[in-house]
């Protein structure tokens, strides 16, 4: 996949970090999302919105010469399996559905920025993110479930140092 939208890159970039971070979160692997990966997942949220703002936020680009000669490269966001976390395996789907819609969209070709419909495609998912968090994880979770657990292989370790 590629896009012409060093916006839409940089976006990207980030929604793939935290798509990492929450997969490999110590609550991928049990049916509760304690306290600090919830903490994680609304500062990934939080950090989505900032960014979004910023680069709306800046004058449009005038970027004739560059669009369609700089093409950026999207890597493939890897085969994630599922993890025993459903309401994390509910977060990250909301993530690659934001991530599919963004590189496809019409604001992927161009140079810079949003048209309003792709900044109201990101902002519904975003919202309905947090939505999860708040409205779900927060209130009615974890749940005791002793005897479907566990019945995902664990997501295992992040990455490793040098």
């Amino acid at each position: 996949m590629e896009t012409l939208n060093q916006d839409i890159v940089g976006f990207i970039a980030r929604l793939d970090r935290f798509y990492q971070e929450l997969h490999k979160s110590a609550s991928s692997g049990v049916s509760e999302m304690n306290a600090f990966d919830q903490k994680r997942l609304q500062s990934y949220i939080d950090a989505l919105r900032a960014l979004k703002k910023h680069q709306e936020e800046q004058p449009q680009l005038d970027l004739p010469e560059s669009h369609g000669a700089i093409v950026y490269a999207i890597e493939d966001l890897g085969d994630f399996t599922d993890v025993e976390n459903e309401s994390i395996n509910d977060a990250l789907r909301l993530m690659k559905v934001l991530r599919h819609e963004l590189v496809n969209s019409q604001s992927s070709r161009v140079a810079s920025g949003y048209n309003k419909h792709d900044s109201m495609r990101v902002d519904s998912v975003v919202s309905k993110l947090e939505s999860l968090l708040k409205n779900y994880i927060q209130i009615a979770t974890p749940l005791d479930m002793p005897e479907s657990s566990p019945k995902q292989e664990q997501s295992g370790a992040g990455n490793q140092g040098i």
